[in-house]
């Protein structure tokens, strides 16, 4: 048996873990890289041929995970995606979007390069098309928490609620082979308990090896005061400054928490009525997936529901679906709150906003979640002097602020009472899915505290299992 890291390995995104055992190759995420210094990886050929591949198994549709599916499928593979019944309409959504995104991409920057007379790092062409994302989805199939899947006579697999966001799972991967058995748990992306949509994360008692997350593996989720309470205050400074607040949301989760938290305020009156515009599409489709699986959220959203009152509708929201609708935000003359995606900035209509308000000192760009290295998200959250945003250099003037309890990943601190309730220790604990730098603090903390053999692989590093 062997586990090969061809992504998320001492870096965040691009989640791609390769399984051989018992005679087939499973692929454990199939995800995109976000960071700019990988970006390259995203266009080179897979480092196998996707036909040898036998299963796909997706831990959530976040893009860093699902995102390299219709790349894999135009480059040759054709069998079965497993992954749960939210995700699977999820990851369409996803992929549509991030494939109509790459076309216009891929059309502006041809534009643009022409009238300047040069070639950028990539091709002028989408990384895959609408038609592309089309032609992977009769590939996926539904499975349900717990209900063991037969890969093969020698393989047999079981998704587990990971509580990060709808329908995203832990995959515990049975193998038996030369007359003996191993179990292999995958976190993918592990949540923080006590959210108020999603069911807190699955825990199990033993595996023989443990594929964890450490995306915070080196610092803790602490908020100076309830989420409620500081996105009140962050707004309503702002709203007396006479700005705007500019919320970067990943579509998925993050989005519908927000605005979850903004409909309670408002209808509490501890916010002024002002517009709140979600300006994003896929968002929009993302919010209606909710309610067609009321078993999977928490049972205050669920009671919403079924007194029919939208968890995610409020006073004051304005969902905008056309450019023109999008452009037209930017001309008002009063405070408004803007959602808008991509989550760290690096595509999508935030980036328009952006432009419009970056060098507003009365605006507040207001981070939910997490921003990878080098993402224009997190240039703007280390306050660099300037940024470059559509082709433009601006000066940063904004207010910038953070909320990390909207995160849907445990912070260290999580990570730890995660691995608490493992009864005996793993025979080996792999650390991916965070920079260098955490997974490395993570793992010291891990091998000398608990005296648990650690690795922190790096990219396209294999080992024997």
């Amino acid at each position: 048996m062997k586990i090969r890291f061809l992504g998320a390995a001492r870096q965040v995104t691009g989640s791609r873990t390769l399984v051989e055992a018992s005679g087939l190759k499973v692929l454990v995420d199939c995800g995109l890289y976000q960071e700019r210094a990988y970006l390259d990886r995203n266009w080179e050929p897979f480092p196998i041929p996707p036909e040898e591949i036998g299963t796909v198994l997706l831990t959530h549709a976040h893009l860093d995970h699902c995102g390299y599916v219709p790349r894999l499928v135009r480059e040759g593979y054709r069998n079965p995606i497993l992954t749960t019944r939210p995700s699977i309409e999820l990851a369409e959504i996803v992929l549509l979007d991030t494939a109509h995104i790459q076309e216009e991409d891929a059309a502006y920057k041809l534009k643009r390069h022409k009238k300047e007379g040069r070639k950028g790092p990539h091709p002028e062409i989408p990384l895959y098309t609408v038609e592309d994302a089309r032609r992977s989805f009769p590939l996926f199939r539904a499975v349900d928490y717990l209900d063991p899947v037969r890969l093969n006579g020698g393989l047999t697999v079981r998704f587990h609620d990971a509580g990060h966001i709808l329908g995203s799972s832990m995959i515990s991967l049975e193998v038996r082979e030369n007359g003996g058995s191993r179990r292999i748990v995958f976190t993918g992306d592990i949540g923080q308990r006590d959210r108020p949509l999603v069911h807190d994360p699955s825990v199990f008692d033993s595996a023989d090896y443990v594929v964890m997350e450490s995306t915070y593996g080196d610092r803790t989720h602490d908020d100076p005061a309830p989420i409620d309470l500081l996105l009140e205050r962050i707004i309503t400074e702002t709203v007396g400054f006479g700005g705007n607040v500019l919320i970067p949301v990943f579509a998925l989760e993050r989005a519908q928490e927000i605005l979850f938290y903004l409909g309670n305020l408002i209808r509490a009156g501890r916010l002024p009525r002002l517009p709140v515009f979600l300006d994003s599409p896929m968002a929009v489709e993302v919010t209606k997936v909710f309610g067609r699986y009321p078993s999977y959220l928490e049972p205050e959203a669920v009671r919403l529901l079924k007194v029919g009152r939208q968890p995610f509708d409020f006073p004051g929201l304005k969902v905008i679906t056309s450019t023109e609708e999008s452009k037209a935000v930017n001309k008002l003359k009063t405070p408004c709150v803007i959602m808008a995606g991509s989550g760290m900035c690096t595509g999508g209509r935030i980036k328009h906003h952006l432009s419009q308000n970056v060098q507003r000192p009365e605006s507040t760009i207001l981070f939910v979640g997490y921003q990878a290295s080098g993402t224009l998200g997190r240039l703007i959250l280390e306050r660099k002097p300037e940024v470059r945003i559509n082709g433009q250099t601006l000066r940063l003037r904004a207010r910038i602020a953070q909320i990390f309890g909207f995160s849907g990943h445990a912070d260290r601190t999580g990570l730890l009472r995660w691995l608490e309730t493992f009864k005996t220790a793993p025979r080996r604990l792999f650390l991916t899915h965070g920079e260098e730098d955490a997974a490395l603090s993570l793992a010291s903390h891990i091998a000398r505290e608990k005296r648990w053999d650690v690795e922190v692989p790096r990219y396209d590093e294999a080992f024997d299992l």
